[in-house]
């Protein structure tokens, strides 16, 4: 299936705490639970006839976006989003210094 996630827009589902992107009738979510100071990523998920398009990476960027414009630290649970900030160094600022440790090859 081809997607085109430069028309695609994800939507903040704030009622059930996720980040949306719907593309062709198929929905993908990022699931977090949020506090005053930090908010946390734990599922992503993405129908398998879009899976490897690029639709999490959007998801990805999009919800580290929002945590850096709330000012919020991140805590990645989801392997996944765990897996993009070891790749996307300039999302490693919303980490703790022992969260980055982690994420450093050893």
């Amino acid at each position: 299936m081809d997607v085109n996630l430069n028309s695609a827009i994800v939507t903040h589902n704030e009622q059930a705490h996720r980040f949306e992107l719907d593309i062709d009738g198929l929905r993908s979510i990022l699931t977090y639970r949020r506090y005053p100071d930090r908010i946390i990523f734990d599922h992503t998920e993405v129908p398998q006839p879009i899976e490897g398009k690029g639709v999490a990476a959007k998801l990805a960027r999009f919800a580290l976006d929002f945590a850096r414009e709330h000012h919020l630290r991140v805590i990645p649970l989801c392997p996944y989003i765990s897996d993009f900030l070891g790749k996307h160094t300039e999302y490693q600022d919303l980490l703790s210094s022992e969260d980055v440790q982690k994420l450093l090859p050893r």
